[in-house]
């Protein structure tokens, strides 16, 4: 409670604040839980000069056992997540009009278009949206207000697949398996490890 109340009115104070918050972040996004009293008695011990309380023949055996805990703990939730996915396939494949590829990619048309279609050394601009299964938004051209040109070979399996189908003025939404996404590690904060991604893509001119 104290720690919440504090007043960030110095710069000392506010870059203190920066500090604590970028590095709970990363272990945050890495999954490590920690006891936050035990970890502020470590890190002002630590300012203070003080002796470790841990003796250090126990620092090991400590920290492979936390490890351990944090990797399963990690394992466990990717396999839920992964498991989610596959629900969702098999129950998106059945619906009117989504197609099936031989690598698991599945796509809806929803606009035809009539342009040329991409080559795998091509340059494409395309506007699209993407999300999780549970329609949690990661990113989007359209929320830019500017579309995104790349090379068809620098993006994720899913996407160089269904572009390489594609022509100009085409509108498509992917059902993307993990394995042709980001797999086992994810990208960044807002996508998961083996997380199964949906993405409405528009072909808008192949460069």
């Amino acid at each position: 409670s104290a720690a919440e109340n504090a007043e960030l009115k110095t710069s000392e104070q506010k870059a203190s604040y920066l500090f604590g918050f970028d590095i709970g972040g990363n272990m945050n996004r890495q999954g490590i839980e920690v006891d936050s009293d035990a970890f502020l008695l470590g890190l002002n011990a630590a300012f203070a000069g003080k002796t470790n309380a841990i003796p250090p023949a126990e620092i090991q055996a400590i920290m492979v056992e936390f490890r351990q805990k944090v990797m399963a703990k990690r394992e466990k939730a990717q396999q839920a997540l992964a498991s989610d996915g596959e629900k969702f396939l098999m129950a998106n494949k059945k619906k009117e009009g989504v197609k099936v590829t031989q690598s698991g990619l599945q796509y809806k048309v929803i606009k035809s278009g009539s342009g040329k279609s991409p080559k795998i050394d091509s340059k494409v601009t395309t506007h699209y949206r993407g999300t999780l299964i549970d329609g949690t938004e990661f990113d989007s051209s359209y929320s830019r207000g500017q579309p995104s040109t790349f090379g068809v070979n620098q993006v994720i399996k899913g996407w160089t697949e269904a572009l390489l189908k594609m022509k100009e003025g085409d509108k498509w939404q992917l059902f993307i398996p993990a394995e042709l996404a980001y797999g086992r590690r994810g990208q960044g904060q807002k996508i998961p490890p083996m997380a199964t991604l949906i993405f409405e893509i528009e072909l808008i001119k192949v460069n």
